[in-house]
């Protein structure tokens, strides 16, 4: 019998990396499917081309993953947030997909979320520290119809 062993890594080798992505897209593709990872960022600055928020995601399938949205302590409450989120949602509108979805820790920005038309997907429950409950949000795209993830039958030959 083979031995094997169990690194721990910052990150990993490119070339592993790459065989990773290949074999994944193979089988995704005898599957009927296509994931089409694609990170993203976004910004918002002031007239001093100062940032005062970020939103970090991702796109996969037929959703979006909202990371991050962050916005300078000194900015808060003042809609920069909802501005990144109505930004990412006009962005992708009619693009294909189907919703976005995001994670926030129950101590964070959960009725912000909910205030910005996210609804509560479900709770996991932090039973030895409640403030680290997370709580999955998702927001469905009206209309447009889902094209995204799906491989169309010229694709699929």
């Amino acid at each position: 019998m083979s031995r094997y062993s169990i690194e721990f890594l910052d990150t990993l080798p490119m070339d592993t990396n790459r065989e990773i992505a290949r074999q994944h897209e193979a089988y995704e593709a005898h599957q009927g499917v296509v994931c089409d990872y694609t990170p993203f960022s976004m910004i918002i600055r002031n007239d001093a081309g100062e940032t005062v928020g970020a939103l970090s995601a991702y796109s996969a399938y037929a959703e979006i993953y909202v990371d991050d949205v962050w916005v300078d302590a000194r900015h808060r409450n003042l809609g920069f947030g909802r501005k990144l989120l109505h930004a990412l949602e006009d962005h992708y509108t009619g693009k294909g997909y189907n919703n976005i979805n995001l994670v926030t820790n129950s101590f964070q920005a959960a009725c912000f979320y909910e205030k910005c038309g996210f609804e509560v997907e479900f709770i996991r429950e932090n039973k030895h520290h409640p403030k680290l409950s997370k709580i999955f949000f998702v927001k469905y795209f009206d209309g447009g119809g889902q094209c995204r993830g799906v491989l169309t039958d010229a694709e699929d030959g």
